[in-house]
C-alpha cells in the first residue's frame, strides 16, 4: 500500500469524508499535516499543489487533489490500482 499524506484543518468536512473514503478502501494510516496549526506548512502545501483549500492528499507521490477529486478517481475505478501501486 502506498503511503498517503493529506494536509488538513481540523474541522473539515471534506477532510472527513476523504479520510473515510480511503479507510473504506484499506488505508489504515494517513500522514496528517494540520495547516491550520502550521502555518508554514499551508505555505508549503499552496507551493507543492497552488491550491489553498484542504483537504490536498497525496497518494506515494502522486498529487490526487482534493475529496471531489479523489471520489472522482475512486468512481473511475483508479483510486485503488494507485493506491497499491499496480
Amino acid at each position: 500500500m502506498q503511503t498517503v499524506k493529506m494536509y488538513t484543518t481540523a474541522v473539515c468536512p471534506y477532510c472527513i469524508r476523504a479520510k473515510q473514503l480511503l479507510n473504506a478502501r484499506g488505508v489504515s494510516e494517513i500522514e496528517e499535516i494540520r495547516v491550520d496549526l502550521l502555518a508554514d506548512e499551508r505555505s508549503r502545501m499552496m507551493e507543492l499543489t497552488g491550491r489553498r483549500t484542504v483537504p490536498q492528499i497525496f497518494i506515494g507521490q502522486t498529487h490526487v487533489g482534493g475529496c471531489d477529486d479523489l471520489m472522482a478517481l475512486d468512481g473511475r475505478g483508479a483510486l485503488m490500482p494507485l493506491l497499491t501501486g499496480t
